[in-house]
């Protein structure tokens, strides 16, 4: 799915970039990063689908992912004090 159309389905939804990461517990700038390339992951595609039928058909939702317990996502990228970017290299005197 291209980002427009993830975004139309938000909007339907009644929902912000910030507002979908919240609910599932995602950064937003992992939301906003998919606009550089147009693409979406399906996975997230398929939830900003079925979040706007739902609204869109006058069901509620939000309070059943808001109860839900999930797990955010750890932040990936960030190094270690004396390594560059994450990556497997051998520790630098510091």
């Amino acid at each position: 799915m291209n980002y427009k159309t993830f975004r139309s389905h938000l909007g339907r939804a009644g929902l912000t970039n910030k507002d979908f990461a919240d609910l599932v517990k995602l950064n937003s700038k992992s939301i906003t990063n998919y606009a550089k390339d147009d693409h979406v992951p399906a996975h997230w595609a398929i939830v900003a689908l079925l979040m706007g039928e739902l609204a869109g058909n006058g069901l509620e939702f939000e309070h059943l992912l808001r109860k839900m317990e999930i797990e955010p996502n750890k932040v990936r990228g960030a190094a270690a004090k004396g390594r560059w970017g994450g990556s497997k290299q051998t520790d630098f005197p510091m």
